[in-house]
């Protein structure tokens, strides 16, 4: 009776660290994510889901041009579509782009057929606005299961979390990003930030906006660089440094 409930008990702990592994930035059951560069480095990367967005994105693009400032932007394929003059302007700026499915669907929950098809319609339709860009994914929530990375990287994508999360997406005060960003950064890091949001076009993302401008300010004082995925990337090929795969 004993050996039954512990072994009922290891099962139900593994279930839960599987799924806990479904959605968590930086697990790697379900293979390898980009996550950011050793602890300690002096580079940090922004990056911003769920867009493009009016008019949140195009006031971002001011505040990054400001600080003379590149970042990536997972964009969402249904609002490529509905606004392509957003997204050249964040190519034409020098941004990196970045593909987060056509309609943010929850990848856990879709086929590998449905996976496949999330993936190459927003390609389709980012090669169709801007053509050529960086071969980027992130899954909506963070979403994924065995084979989600495997269908992304068999189209050429490579995928990437975070490891700094602003949580903005839930109508935080610009205080409460900067300071939940501020007191998480090492150096290093991935960050989440939000300029849309995937349950409706034009949702209210001034208070990211203004806590990206904060933000730049007090990091610039402290000597950190901000760079795109596909530069923090490459400087780990560069200095022969393996991506950091977890936390």
């Amino acid at each position: 009776m004993l050996g039954t409930a512990f072994l009922g008990a290891a099962a139900a702990l593994a279930a839960s660290a599987a799924g806990y592994q479904t959605m968590s930035p930086t697990g790697q059951w379900y293979g390898a994510t980009f996550v950011g560069l050793p602890r300690g480095s002096k580079q940090l990367a922004l990056t911003y889901d769920d867009g493009p967005n009016d008019p949140h994105t195009l006031r971002l693009l001011e505040v990054l041009a400001r600080h003379n400032v590149r970042a990536t932007f997972f964009l969402i394929g249904l609002y490529v579509k509905q606004r392509p003059d957003i997204v050249r302007e964040l190519a034409k700026a020098g941004h990196a782009i970045g593909n987060h499915t056509y309609s943010h669907r929850n990848l856990i929950f879709a086929s590998s057929q449905q996976t496949k098809q999330e993936l190459q319609q927003c390609e389709q339709i980012l090669d169709g606005v801007v053509g050529k860009h960086s071969t980027i994914f992130r899954p909506p929530f963070g979403g994924r299961r065995p084979g989600t990375l495997g269908i992304a990287r068999s189209l050429g994508l490579e995928p990437v979390m975070w490891r700094v999360s602003g949580h903005d997406w839930n109508g935080s005060s610009a205080e409460d990003i900067e300071r939940r960003i501020r007191g998480r950064v090492h150096g290093g890091d991935v960050i989440l930030l939000h300029d849309g949001g995937h349950r409706n076009f034009g949702a209210d993302r001034s208070q990211t906006v203004i806590a990206t401008d904060r933000f730049i300010s007090w990091c610039r004082s402290r000597n950190y660089e901000f760079v795109t995925i596909p530069q923090m990337m490459e400087s780990t090929v560069a200095s022969h440094q393996f991506p950091v795969l977890s936390s």
